[in-house]
């Protein structure tokens, strides 16, 4: 079985370093892909990126534990919905029930006014990054969630309140899925509270081998 953590928008894979580690200490090997990387050579918008994606979970010869946030975790929803069966389980990190468009629209004007040093450290150019989010507005990431058969955690930080609604809806909406909130965590579970989240990685995959 391959584990592939998927970080977030406005994340890198080192975002999952201190995760990584954790999950060293307990046995478990994971791959972090950096999302801008195997997008690269073609046009950053999601269906580029989920193409991209898809091929590097497919070039796995195993099947595959997907665990995402944020953005991360609509990819491997996306994955799953598509390809069932090269899919074991699934972890979503506040992952959006819904495209909050008008969220999206006001994070679009302050992204335009922020430095381009910040989005070097995400590993992409200011444009990429502004038109990754604009072609991800008209996503409809909860049609076909009864569908999904896989074993699925739905994992929300205790802070992060934007999520946490739709942390619930898609607990409800999945079948064979559980839901636990981390303790002292807002959005970035990965980076407020790897030891934690580790553990509840460890325990899921475990439990679901």
């Amino acid at each position: 079985m391959k584990n592939i953590l998927i970080h977030g928008l406005g994340q890198n894979n080192q975002s999952w370093d201190n995760t990584v580690i954790y999950l060293k200490k307990n046995g478990i090997d994971t791959i972090c892909p950096s999302l801008f990387e195997i997008t690269d050579n073609t046009s950053v918008n999601y269906k580029n990126m989920y193409n991209a994606f898809s091929d590097f979970c497919n070039s796995q010869k195993e099947k595959v534990n997907l665990c995402g946030l944020s953005l991360g975790g609509i990819l491997a929803l996306n994955f799953v919905k598509d390809y069932p069966e090269k899919v074991n389980s699934i972890i979503l990190i506040g992952t959006p029930y819904k495209i909050p468009k008008a969220l999206f629209k006001m994070q679009s004007i302050i992204f335009h006014v922020m430095p381009k040093a910040t989005f070097k450290k995400m590993g992409c150019s200011k444009r990429e990054f502004i038109t990754l989010v604009n072609s991800m507005s008209n996503l409809n990431i909860a049609k076909d969630l009864e569908k999904i058969n896989c074993k699925c955690l739905i994992v929300c930080g205790s802070k992060d309140n934007v999520n946490m609604e739709s942390a619930k809806l898609l607990n409800n909406s999945i079948k064979n899925s559980e839901f636990k909130i981390i303790s002292s965590s807002s959005h970035e579970v990965n980076i407020d509270n790897p030891k934690e989240l580790s553990n509840i990685i460890y325990g899921f995959w475990k439990d679901n081998q």
